[in-house]
């Protein structure tokens, strides 16, 4: 039997017109003769997870600048509850990817439509700039503290737009941040093999500091007895509201982790790579942030090293900017695997790398200008609440419409607009952005995974609801095994 990426190769290929050489895959399904090795899957994984945000969650969760936290043990649980969602939504998206070899934008089109796929590629392109250009802004500020202000010139104040409380962007922090944007933008020009590259040797490296930073700061806050009684103290925030804080700080990764998946050769490999980043990776730096913030009141271990020695110094800044360097490269990255296929449904030339620099470009002015210090805790928040509903329909659709058996000779001529899809998203997203912000739902339950929740049953409703059922279920057959 012919390998089912290849049987997807020949026919589900978007718009009509040719386009730009398709080195990675954008616009047609990856076949398995250009899959990657799991183990290099799984670094880019491992890589994919050391960020600052799983530090930041953990300052969260420990009431880090004086606002509410939570004792422990309900960290514990929020950490596991959150991380393990995050778990099992990537898997299963995973395995959706893994199967077909397609892309995010190609798999939506089965649950969104031709062209109404592009409200969540406009979403997720969205989402991923805003990433790209906050990891880019904590790179330039570690480094702009590093380095101080000896050129004494300011290039922008927030608190001269009303944002009070956030220092200048520097000189040193502007450079820091387009150099080191302009890095990132280039590795991800390079596709998948560039992102391998830079994951492999870096990721557990990072890990290592990560965990010996971890126990120096417990031991200078005066050791294990001495940060359980503060820890203790904590209260404040609920479990819902800070499950919700977690799975916010990796719900773009999880529906991006579509667009990295599709190079696995077999779903253990989707397994493996989904554990290396929320079971092992992300839960071991919301622990650290945690214990840093109630110890020495810092979650993030690098500026705790800035002011022990210059070694370390040196060391922290290179471990920060080499972590987050592998999560920036995969947000460029699939950034153009988003707006790729909008521009070609709608007949333009999508060039991957060019759509590269151009949101590379984009991003890293974004970013030297203050995004991450003035929206980056909203943009999470946010993140948190409204965009899991996004992968509720992909869900449904392959799961419980199809059977996981698409047929990916129909994937060219179904219909613009399929307002099941569209529906049951825009609602589930209008819900958690209703639950976080204005009513909180019952029990405190986490706002985002409860509008996920009811996002998947509303799409089987309107599904049925809608002209083409039985047209879609004919066309579904199974995928042939390779």
């Amino acid at each position: 039997m012919p390998d089912r990426a290849r049987t997807f190769e020949k026919t589900a290929v978007i718009g009509k017109k040719p386009q730009a050489h398709d080195e990675e895959h954008m616009l047609s399904p990856v076949p398995m003769s250009e899959r990657r090795p799991a183990w290099k899957q799984v670094l880019v994984w491992v890589g994919f997870g050391c960020v600052v945000t799983g530090l930041f969650v953990g300052g969260v969760l420990a009431g880090f600048g004086g606002q509410h936290g939570v004792p422990p043990a309900l960290a514990a649980w929020a950490i596991a509850l959150g991380m393990g969602s995050l778990f099992v939504l990537t898997s299963l998206l995973g395995i959706m990817a893994q199967k077909t070899g397609m892309s995010l934008a190609l798999v939506s089109r089965y649950s969104y439509g031709a062209k109404g796929v592009n409200i969540p590629m406009a979403v997720m392109a969205l989402l991923t700039l805003g990433w790209f250009a906050s990891i880019t802004g904590m790179v330039g500020q570690i480094w702009g503290a590093f380095i101080g202000n000896p050129t004494h010139i300011v290039v922008f104040t927030p608190s001269a737009l009303g944002y009070g409380g956030i220092p200048p962007i520097t000189l040193e922090i502007f450079l820091a941040c387009v150099l080191s944007g302009l890095a990132f933008t280039m590795t991800a020009y390079y596709g998948i093999k560039a992102i391998e590259a830079v994951a492999i040797p870096v990721a557990p490296v990072i890990l290592v500091i990560a965990v010996l930073v971890g126990a120096g700061m417990l031991d200078e806050g005066g050791g294990g007895i001495t940060f359980w009684a503060k820890a203790n103290a904590l209260g404040g925030l609920g479990l819902g509201s800070a499950v919700t804080v977690v799975v916010g700080s990796w719900i773009a990764g999880a529906v991006m982790g579509v667009d990295l998946f599709r190079f696995n050769r077999n779903i253990a490999a989707v397994f493996a790579g989904a554990a290396a980043c929320f079971i092992f990776t992300n839960p071991l730096l919301n622990v650290v942030g945690y214990i840093g913030a109630v110890s020495v009141g810092q979650f993030n271990y690098v500026e705790w090293m800035l002011n022990k020695n210059p070694l370390f110094a040196v060391v922290g800044c290179l471990a920060w900017t080499t972590s987050l360097w592998t999560t920036n490269n995969a947000e460029l990255y699939c950034n153009s695997l988003y707006t790729g296929p909008i521009l070609a449904s709608r007949g333009k030339s999508a060039d991957r790398k060019r759509l590269v620099l151009l949101a590379g470009i984009l991003g890293t002015f974004l970013g030297s200008l203050g995004f991450y210090q003035i929206f980056f805790a909203d943009f999470i928040t946010v993140l948190g609440a409204a965009a899991p509903p996004l992968a509720g329909p992909l869900i449904a659709d392959f799961y419980v419409v199809r059977k996981r058996h698409y047929a990916a000779e129909h994937l060219d001529d179904g219909p613009h607009y399929r307002l099941a899809g569209i529906v049951s998203f825009l609602t589930g997203a209008a819900l958690g952005l209703f639950f976080q912000y204005v009513s909180p739902p019952p029990g405190d339950l986490p706002s985002g995974l409860l509008a996920l929740c009811i996002t998947i049953p509303l799409y089987l409703l309107l599904h049925r609801l809608t002209p083409g059922t039985r047209r879609d279920e004919s066309r579904s057959r199974p995928i042939p095994s390779s």
